[in-house]
């Protein structure tokens, strides 16, 4: 399709249209560019999060304000809960401590009602038995703290001895702690005061001052086992005294007229009971603790006899020997 040329009035008009149109775009982009720049040199602002960003800065302080009083608030709250629950459970806690410490009290209360009634059943027979059991109870207690090993015959006090005197005799201040060490160093330091004292001493008197401080130091030990063991056997015979006493009570409660006292017919009985009871309880483990002790002692004697034995060879190369 052809096209008829403009004339001259024609492109005359359109120059200045087309000139005003590239002004305009020109003061366009100058404005644009004017505006990044502002926007890339301006302050950056976040957004406060849950708040459009056309509010103030007035509005989003206060916000701010209002959520962190929020949040105390319930910090508070948290913190006097837990308060109020941990009072709970300490006074939870403290009234079942109380109840556990009545119903202690209560039952210490009944067992030491009932042990009086026993005793007040089984007549004054019974009081020498009491006395036996808190006898025995102490020896027991008293023999077991002094027949320990340490006190009688420590495992390596004989190796010492005989290293400390490899070469020589030690002095007199060694020998007395020696002989305080326990038992086993009192039968050593023994043979050593022999050795020191005579340096001509013969084997036979050695082992004879040997044997004269094993039988001390075996009559310290068996110390107080005479009276347990008399315990022993005195408790039986005890309790069969309560048991002819009850008896006897019991045939004394016959009337002559072939009538019988309910009353005085159960206390008989129940003293005979109660003593040959009490009489068996405390002699059964007096009899049992006296033959513990007693095996013990033996051991603690032969381990004594058997260091002795080895003492004697090693103390006589300190002896002087005679002239021929």
């Amino acid at each position: 399709m052809l096209t008829a040329p403009r004339s001259r009035a024609t492109r005359a008009l359109g120059r200045p249209r087309i000139a005003s149109q590239s002004s305009r775009a020109g003061s366009l982009l100058k404005t644009r560019a004017i505006q990044r720049e502002a926007r890339e040199h301006a302050p950056s602002r976040r957004p406060t999060a849950g708040l459009p960003t056309s509010f103030s800065t007035e509005a989003v302080d206060c916000w701010r304000c209002e959520r962190e009083r929020v949040h105390a608030c319930d910090a508070a709250l948290r913190r006097a809960a837990a308060t109020a629950l941990h009072r709970i459970i300490h006074k939870l806690g403290h009234n079942r401590a109380s109840r556990n410490r009545l119903e202690a009290r209560r039952l210490t209360h009944h067992r030491v009602h009932l042990l009086f009634s026993i005793i007040q059943a089984a007549g004054w027979p019974i009081w020498p038995l009491l006395i036996c059991s808190v006898v025995a109870l102490a020896l027991v207690i008293e023999r077991f703290a002094s027949l320990r090993v340490p006190r009688i015959a420590p495992p390596k006090l004989l190796d010492e001895v005989l290293s400390v005197t490899r070469q020589s005799l030690p002095g007199p201040d060694v020998v007395t702690k020696l002989a305080a060490n326990s038992e086993l160093g009192s039968v050593l330091a023994a043979g050593l005061r022999a050795v020191m004292g005579d340096p001509r001493i013969q084997e036979g008197a050695l082992r004879q001052a040997f044997e004269i401080a094993g039988r001390a130091a075996v009559h310290r030990l068996e110390r107080y086992l005479n009276t347990l063991g008399t315990i022993a056997a005195a408790a039986p015979l005890l309790g069969l005294l309560g048991t002819v006493i009850g008896m006897i009570e019991i045939f004394g409660s016959q009337a002559p007229t072939g009538g019988s006292n309910p009353t005085m017919l159960a206390h008989g009985i129940s003293v005979a009971l109660y003593n040959t009871a009490f009489g068996l309880i405390i002699a059964i483990p007096s009899l049992m603790f006296y033959r513990y002790f007693r095996r013990l002692i033996d051991e603690y004697a032969l381990v004594m006899e058997q260091s002795a034995e080895r003492m004697v060879p090693h103390l006589m190369r300190f002896v002087v020997r005679p002239a021929a």
